[in-house]
């Protein structure tokens, strides 16, 4: 390794995953499975992340076997024979490039994708897409039991494929949030609550059912965030206290390591605690939980990535600060999205130093498949 990120590619070790280094592929929507099922072009888009030094790639999200759990068309599958065969073709190609992936399994819950809409009712924990904003059905307590097993089933599918983790979806507004949300969780029964640790209960069941699904050994990932797509100013926790609430009783049920999303990785969880250069919601998670924890949210580029759907596109910016933090091991492993969705080689050309070899963003690659 030469150049100044060398934090980056130190080796990563937890439970049955060994990594060589710190870099994820973040999970980015593609939505470009015709039928729901990845083909050679997915198969080629992953493998090449895999050939140029990515440590981990995240698929992008992949849902389970739900009436309209998917908000777009393309949205791939992770049941179903075909689905599953498909991704079996994408792990084996990743491990042949010498790499290391997990599905992100996901629900999307009440939220919209854009015009599109699914040949059967969305669902959700109250029946709302934000807070006094109504849309399909509240999942009623046999819809909920159904949705835990199939979040369990999608996880035993990717061991059984041969994944090296599997990821679930707990952020950004999608099911597992809207549980978590009490501004969409209005329940009165044992799934809602005026607490974080009851608005918790659905995430928890699911976490231990795919727990028991895939066994002792297999890394269990979970992705989080305070922010909603439906609300950027949403916060689940307000202070560590209420993060601890929220947070332990998903480790106690079975996570290993900790998602942790953000806009922009660098901006302070609690600023009011430890200043306008302490920890992100990732410092926090680790220091709270001891669990391993990925941060995320607009790495080496200016913008974030919601703004790209807009049509913004982002600026080369220095890595510094990225370095520090993980040379404080401040957070474990950081997740690239924007960066790499464009320039597939981009962990190969920072390994190598090459920083000035590095490219913006241009929104015209969320239609592409590089």
């Amino acid at each position: 390794m030469t150049g100044q990120a060398g934090a980056l590619f130190r080796p990563f070790s937890h439970k049955s995953l060994s990594l060589k280094n710190r870099i994820v592929m973040a999970p980015m929507t593609r939505g470009m499975a015709a039928e729901g099922i990845p083909g050679p072009r997915n198969t080629s888009y992953y493998t090449r992340r895999a050939e140029h030094e990515v440590g981990l790639i995240l698929s992008e999200g992949t849902v389970i076997d739900r009436p309209a759990s998917r908000n777009l068309p393309g949205i791939p599958f992770f049941h179903g024979g075909e689905a599953l065969s498909g991704w079996k073709r994408v792990i084996d190609a990743v491990h042949a490039a010498g790499g290391k992936m997990g599905p992100q399994i996901w629900h999307t819950g009440s939220t919209r994708g854009g015009d599109w809409e699914p040949d059967a009712p969305v669902e959700s924990p109250s029946g709302l897409l934000a807070p006094e904003t109504p849309r399909g059905a509240t999942m009623s307590e046999a819809d909920i039991e159904a949705t835990i097993a199939a979040f369990a089933q999608a996880a035993k599918a990717a061991r059984d494929l041969g994944f090296d983790v599997a990821e679930l979806h707990g952020a950004h507004g999608y099911l597992i949030d809207q549980f978590f949300w009490q501004g969409t969780n209005l329940r009165d029964d044992g799934w809602g609550g005026e607490t974080i640790e009851e608005r918790s209960r659905f995430a928890v069941e699911v976490i231990k059912a795919v727990r028991a699904a895939v066994g002792p050994d297999f890394p269990i990932l979970l992705r989080l965030s305070q922010w909603k797509q439906q609300d950027y100013a949403v916060k689940l926790a307000k202070d560590p206290a209420e993060m601890e609430r929220w947070l332990t009783p998903l480790v106690d049920a079975g996570v290993d390591i900790l998602h942790c999303s953000q806009r922009r990785f660098w901006e302070p969880e609690f600023p009011e605690i430890d200043g306008e250069e302490g920890l992100n919601f990732a410092g926090w998670a680790k220091k709270i939980t001891g669990q391993p924890t990925i941060s995320v949210g607009s790495v080496g580029l200016s913008g974030e990535f919601l703004a790209a759907f807009g049509g913004e596109s982002s600026q080369v910016t220095p890595l510094d600060n990225l370095v520090k933090r993980m040379e404080a091991e401040e957070f474990d492993l950081i997740a690239v999205g924007r960066a790499l969705l464009s320039d597939p080689l981009w962990a190969e050309k920072v390994k190598r130093g090459a920083l000035g070899e590095l490219t913006g963003f241009n929104p015209a690659s969320l239609s592409e498949l590089v």
